[in-house]
C-alpha cells in the first residue's frame, strides 16, 4: 500500500499556509484556496512543510489521511504553478475561438456553444482552433469544466469526431460491412 498520508507536503517559495482548527487556507502567487477538512484528521504547518496525521489505524482514518494530504498538496501546487487541462477538437468544420473571455465552440450544431469562465478559470485557444486549454488554480474545478466542454460533443467511435482530452485514445469501430 502507498503511504501517501505520511509524506509531508513541501511548501515552495512564496506559499503561505494558515491552519485554523480544521480549515486550511493556502495563499500563493496564483491566488488563494481554502478548504475545510474532517476534524478527525489533524493538520499542522511546521517549518516549510505541512504534516497530516490521523488518530488511529482504522480503515476510515487511513483513507481520510491520504485524501486530506493529497487535497492539500493539490492546493499548494495550484496556488504556486496552477493546473491545465488540454483538449483537442477533431472533425471537419469543428473549431474553438475566443470571444473576449468566453470560449466559443463550433462542433456541428446549428448554433455556436458559448462557455463563460468561472472565477479563477481562463481559456486558451491555439491558432487554428483545434487545441484549447482550461487553466486555473483549483484542480477539481479545472477538471470539471474540461469535462463539461468535452460533454458538448464527445468523440464518437466511427470517425473519431468530437472534443477529446489531449492524448486520449478513442477506440474506433468498423463501419458497415458490404452487403452480401
Amino acid at each position: 500500500m502507498a503511504r501517501i498520508g505520511k509524506i509531508p507536503v513541501p511548501l515552495p517559495q512564496g506559499v503561505t499556509v494558515t491552519v485554523n482548527k480544521n480549515e486550511v487556507t493556502v495563499k500563493g502567487t496564483g491566488g488563494e484556496l481554502s478548504r475545510t477538512f474532517s476534524p478527525e484528521i489533524s493538520v499542522k504547518a511546521e517549518d516549510a512543510q505541512i504534516v497530516v496525521s490521523r488518530p488511529s489505524d482504522q480503515r476510515h482514518h487511513k483513507a481520510m489521511h491520504g485524501l486530506v494530504r493529497a487535497l492539500i498538496n493539490n492546493m499548494v501546487i495550484g496556488v504556486s504553478k496552477g493546473f491545465t487541462r488540454e483538449l483537442e477538437i477533431v472533425g471537419v468544420g469543428y473549431r474553438a475561438a475566443m470571444d473576449g473571455q468566453n470560449l466559443v465552440l463550433n462542433v456541428g450544431y446549428s448554433h455556436p456553444i458559448v462557455f463563460e469562465p468561472m472565477q479563477g478559470l481562463s481559456f486558451e485557444v491555439e491558432k487554428g482552433g483545434r487545441k484549447l486549454a482550461v487553466k486555473g488554480i483549483d484542480k477539481q474545478v479545472v477538471g470539471e469544466y474540461a469535462a463539461r466542454i468535452r460533454k458538448t460533443r464527445p468523440p464518437e467511435p466511427y470517425k473519431g469526431k468530437g472534443v477529446r482530452y489531449a492524448g486520449e485514445y478513442v477506440r474506433r469501430k468498423a463501419g458497415k460491412a458490404g452487403a452480401k
